[in-house]
């Protein structure tokens, strides 16, 4: 199976014959580019056209990350299972107001029942106070087959997060975590921090699950295709984050695996250092190669393989053959 390569430290990358190497401090690792399905870049890196064309011919993305852990965009090669039809077809599912609105309001319902699962999750542990979140949740959700627009929409979504994430200090319950409220570029906190840098990596992972389907990751529902490069996987992603993102750092937090050390202050807010980032990609690789019993699929999967069914579903409705219906974690 192909693995994830992740890459900290400043060098070069290069092709040398039909393979590749990462040059740092005078050392050659060679990668196998046989077993590689993407490779993340944190450090400064060199890297020549040389490199990627032979990227493409292996079918290899490539994410690049800021100091800052901040998604700064992909090389995406040439789809190799790219199909005019199903381009037609995305476009079709864009362009038609109703149908556009479908798929808006089914990754909304997706993103909501998820968020609500974990909540509910905790709940069950014993956290009782956490049923007035999922009570103001289920409130705001209750109009959302109301409303007409994506902008709309998109508000809505993100009501519901905010209250979800209100609930984060009673699940975490550490004065070092304390969420406080939603901040970005810079987060104010190291909470919110990690939920950023998080967030950055889910998108990524499933930006690199479309590329393995037919579909184009240019059109997006929910998220309005425009100028941004890519839009289809900051749909998918709202699904997974919380049962994938949330939960992960619910887990490494409690675990007492993170600690403030782990993050500095710098004049762009709150840091998330390397150790801490290496840590956080560890666990997330473990999580996203964890399988479970999934209903209707009638065996185990990964969670990787979880998002890459739910593309083929999208790619089913938009064919056609079956409407879309999101996941919903039962647990």
């Amino acid at each position: 199976m192909k693995r994830s390569l992740y890459i900290f430290s400043d060098g070069v990358l290069r092709r040398k014959n039909n393979t590749l190497y990462f040059e740092s401090e005078g050392v050659q690792k060679f990668i196998p580019v046989e077993n590689t399905s993407e490779i993340y870049i944190f450090g400064e890196v060199e890297l020549n056209k040389r490199f990627l064309e032979f990227l493409t011919q292996s079918e290899i993305i490539l994410h690049f990350f800021n100091r800052y852990g901040y998604y700064v965009g992909s090389f995406y090669p040439r789809e190799h299972l790219n199909s005019g039809y199903m381009i037609l077809k995305q476009a079709e599912h864009y362009l038609d107001t109703q149908k556009r609105l479908f798929l808006a309001r089914t990754f909304v319902e997706g993103s909501y029942k998820n968020m609500r699962q974990v909540l509910k999750y905790y709940q069950s542990r014993g956290i009782d106070e956490l049923e007035r979140y999922i009570q103001q949740m289920e409130n705001l959700f209750g109009s959302v087959f109301n409303i007409n627009d994506v902008n709309s929409l998109m508000a809505m979504e993100g009501n519901i997060r905010q209250t979800y994430y209100s609930a984060f200090d009673l699940i975490i319950g550490k004065d070092d975590f304390k969420f406080e409220k939603r901040s970005k570029r810079p987060p104010k906190n190291a909470l919110n921090t990690l939920i950023s840098f998080g967030n950055s990596m889910m998108y990524t992972v499933v930006l690199s699950e479309i590329y393995r389907t037919h579909l184009d990751p240019r059109i997006g529902y929910l998220h309005t295709t425009n100028f941004r490069r890519f839009t289809l996987n900051l749909d998918v992603a709202e699904i997974f984050k919380p049962i994938i993102v949330d939960r992960l750092i619910f887990s490494i937090i409690s675990k007492n695996m993170l600690k403030p050390e782990h993050f500095e202050e710098d004049l762009e807010g709150i840091v998330i250092k390397d150790d801490a980032k290496k840590l956080f990609i560890d666990e997330l690789e473990q999580r996203l190669s964890t399988t479970i019993s999934v209903k209707n699929i009638g065996n185990y999967v990964s969670y990787r393989q979880l998002i890459r069914i739910e593309l083929y579903k999208i790619e089913k409705h938009l064919m056609g053959e079956k409407e879309y219906q999101p996941y919903v974690t039962q647990w």
